[in-house]
């Protein structure tokens, strides 16, 4: 069973520019969203966009990209570093994101905004939102991504190291965490119990079909289930997404359609980039460097655009600009202090973590190595250094 990482192109030299095309575009599509969709929804004082993309798109595949990346991963390495790296790249750029975000809501909130307090910093620095979303609102709507993420490497490294996570096993989990978030959802709907929807909510149950969509594309790819079994896990993945994201209105169910065929135009084009050639043949060589700087730092830029930004756009309408000039200030801000952050946390951080859980590794080996009887120590030393006779 794989794990989710952050977003952060992988920083393999080899790695296919297809896939940081893919990565950079979805950002793209979060920027774009919340910049001329979302901003208004949320701040109606902000006057209608002339351009308005409504599609709920990006963030949903870059989970499905991160699920995907991480059953190639997974198995590389201790399982136990796998999972620390994975958090030692997640979360501190994470928590250093809620304190910024936090202060400057703080200082450059206009009137009648939200001014987060004390508790709401608290709260979004223990990820508490999808537990209790009345209580501990969001500072920055785009994080509600995090603790998903961290959950399911958490019960992806452990299911990896059990029979679960492997073979028919493996599948059969992936059309449970399918069919009963599906079960459930007429309930779920229905105003269940506070501790139903808590659980329900906190959990994730209504995002689970995307880290399955993900999980799908690997085994497919590498003939671990037919085209046909593929095809039948991502017809219900595109469902389960359509029937999550609906809401009731007094005309009945409403389902966002733009936004579920968006979702399933974007689980095809993720299967071909898995499956097929890389594309370096069609891509520019001038694009290239853009494109791989903008997919390395998007991790950080999916975590601090959307608040600020929205603070953005409000005092540049103050300032008189139009509403072009209003988003395109905003996808900057949003892409350095994306850069900021990744420079100055994300890749420090990771790197002082790393370099601490293998000093860490390190450390009890010896201890180990000094604890052993001599007969043992000098058998594992003759091991280490022979190479087996069968592979």
């Amino acid at each position: 069973m794989p794990e989710i990482h952050s977003f952060a192109a992988p920083r393999a030299a080899n790695r296919k520019i297809s896939w940081d095309l893919v990565r950079a575009g979805c950002v793209t599509l979060v920027l774009i969203y919340h910049a001329t969709y979302m901003s208004v929804v949320v701040h109606p004082e902000l006057g209608a966009r002339g351009f308005t993309f409504p599609y709920q798109v990006g963030a949903s595949l870059l989970l499905v990209i991160s699920a995907y990346f991480a059953c190639v991963t997974i198995g590389r390495g201790p399982l136990g570093r796998y999972w620390w790296g994975r958090v030692a790249r997640l979360l501190p750029p994470f928590l250093a994101a809620v304190v910024v975000i936090y202060a400057a809501l703080r200082l450059l909130s206009p009137a009648g905004w939200f001014r987060p307090e004390w508790r709401d910093l608290v709260g979004n620095l223990l990820m508490l939102w999808n537990w209790k979303p009345a209580d501990f609102p969001f500072v920055d709507g785009s994080h509600w991504t995090i603790p998903l993420q961290l959950m399911a490497f958490t019960v992806a490294a452990l299911l990896y190291r059990s029979r679960w996570g492997h073979g028919a096993r493996l599948r059969v989990l992936m059309w449970l965490a399918l069919l009963v978030p599906l079960a459930q959802w007429p309930w779920r709907i229905s105003g269940p119990p506070e501790w139903y929807r808590t659980m329900a909510d906190g959990l994730g149950f209504h995002r689970w079909h995307l880290f399955v969509a993900g999980v799908a594309i690997r085994l497919w790819c590498t003939k671990r289930i037919s085209t046909a079994h593929f095809l039948a896990l991502e017809a219900v993945c595109l469902a389960a997404h359509a029937l999550h994201s609906a809401v009731w209105t007094p005309g009945g169910l409403a389902v966002d359609w733009g936004s579920v065929i968006g979702v399933g135009i974007g689980f095809a084009v993720v299967s071909l980039v898995a499956a097929g050639p890389d594309w370096d043949r069609v891509v520019p060589q001038w694009l290239r460097r853009p494109v791989q700087w903008f997919a390395g730092i998007s991790y950080g830029v999916f975590l601090m655009h959307q608040a600020i930004g929205y603070l953005v756009l409000h005092w540049f309408s103050a300032l008189g600009a139009n509403t072009v000039a209003q988003t395109v200030a905003m996808l900057v801000t949003g892409v350095l202090l994306g850069w900021a952050l990744t420079r100055l946390v994300e890749r420090p951080a990771h790197r002082f973590l790393m370099a601490g859980y293998d000093a860490l590794s390190a450390f009890r080996a010896r201890r180990r190595a000094a604890s052993a009887p001599v007969g043992t120590e000098a058998l594992s030393s003759v091991g280490a250094g022979s190479e087996p006779e069968h592979r």
